[in-house]
């Protein structure tokens, strides 16, 4: 996360603050807990500088994005995988516990009712389990793999990982603001608001709350344009910044698991799992799987910041997932397609087999569609 604002910083936020045409922004006195004035500026270095390693804690999300909550039971949610995972995460309200130690020790527990879903990193080695299906999928990370191929696994589920995107969004006229100070699961806090100055977005405001001892953040809240209540919330409701105990990342699959082996195919397009090459239809998969993630000419961005529409070929999708029960309740008919909408987020499918997302309207998803 450090190392992603670290790069951001430099190049779009300190030049354009010392050419005053970016960042503009007031100090507001906090009612919550008295801080030492910080300017916006101060803020995003603050952030920047962040190098939190170890930590436990409880989040919670709380969603308002206008989709439907999806049953809990029934086939597509065998595994809770597929599209069916995300949209459950993008639904409803949930809890997790987050345990990171260092760069490559991670576990995440999403607590369902009399259940839980856990994601666990320990080292290259990486487990996903759903005790509720009593299924696990196990995969081993190659030896020399990227960072951002490890990152992935590495505490995606957390304020910090969420505020990095909206902090890549900013650009020239983006209103950057400090609101009054706040606590979070216990510790004081900055409260850092972006305005986006943008016609086409979807997003009113995204207000972090920034560690005020460590930069790290605590919580972001997300508002939709039209929208009273937040759009998006997830907060530390509990922290600890202790490392935690290290038998937390050893993982074993409980008596009668369902347990399945995933190849991870390294940058040469070798199995880590196996060291081979697989066939010819594996390396076409795994071709697009790198492509549609590195956008190697099969996923290609139009516009900028907030208005920044992503292109994708539907053959990097999880197969069969506009078909599922799932997307079968969220997606709609409009022109050119069929569309999931939601109050942040918009994706049109095309008749064509193209993809289009963004945190736009479905108007400028058509453009974009269209070249235009």
């Amino acid at each position: 996360m450090a190392r992603t604002w670290k790069r951001w910083l430099p190049a779009a936020v300190v030049p354009a603050v010392i050419a005053g045409g970016a960042l503009i922004g007031t100090v507001q006195a906090g009612a919550a807990t008295e801080l030492p004035d910080k300017t916006p500026q101060q803020l995003l270095e603050l952030l920047a500088g962040s190098d939190v390693r170890t930590l436990s804690g409880t989040l919670e999300q709380t969603s308002a994005l206008g989709l439907p909550q999806l049953p809990t039971d029934g086939p597509d949610q065998s595994g809770m995988s597929g599209a069916a995972a995300a949209l459950d995460l993008l639904t409803g309200s949930h809890t997790a516990r987050v345990y990171l130690d260092g760069k490559e020790q991670a576990r995440v527990q999403v607590l369902d009712r009399l259940a839980e879903r856990d994601i666990i990193r320990n080292g290259r080695d990486v487990w996903f389990y759903s005790s509720k299906q009593n299924e696990a999928v196990h995969m081993t990370l190659p030896e020399r793999s990227g960072a951002k191929e490890h990152d992935k696994y590495d505490g995606e589920y957390t304020p910090e990982r969420l505020a990095s995107h909206f902090l890549e969004a900013v650009e020239p006229g983006t209103e950057v603001t400090v609101a009054e100070d706040v606590r979070v699961a216990g510790r004081d806090a900055y409260q850092l608001v972006l305005d986006p100055d943008s016609a086409e977005t979807l997003v009113d405001s995204v207000s972090l709350a920034v560690d005020a001892e460590t930069g790290l953040p605590l919580s972001v809240e997300v508002q939709a344009r039209g929208q009273e209540e937040p759009a998006f919330e997830l907060a530390f409701t509990e922290l600890s910044l202790e490392a935690p105990d290290a038998g937390l990342f050893d993982f074993t699959p409980p008596a009668g698991a369902t347990v399945t082996e995933h190849a991870v195919p390294d940058r040469s397009g070798r199995h880590a799992d196996r060291g081979e090459r697989q066939g010819p239809d594996a390396a076409q998969r795994d071709a697009r799987h790198h492509d549609a993630k590195h956008r190697d000419g099969k996923v290609e961005k139009t516009g900028e910041g907030w208005d920044t529409v992503v292109e994708l070929s539907a053959t990097s999708l999880p197969e069969g997932w506009a078909e599922s029960p799932a997307m079968a309740q969220a997606l709609r008919k409009v022109d050119g397609g069929q569309l999931l909408s939601t109050a942040l987020v918009n994706v049109l499918l095309t008749d064509d087999g193209r993809v289009f997302a963004g945190s736009v309207t479905v108007e400028r998803l058509q453009a974009a569609a269209e070249g235009r």
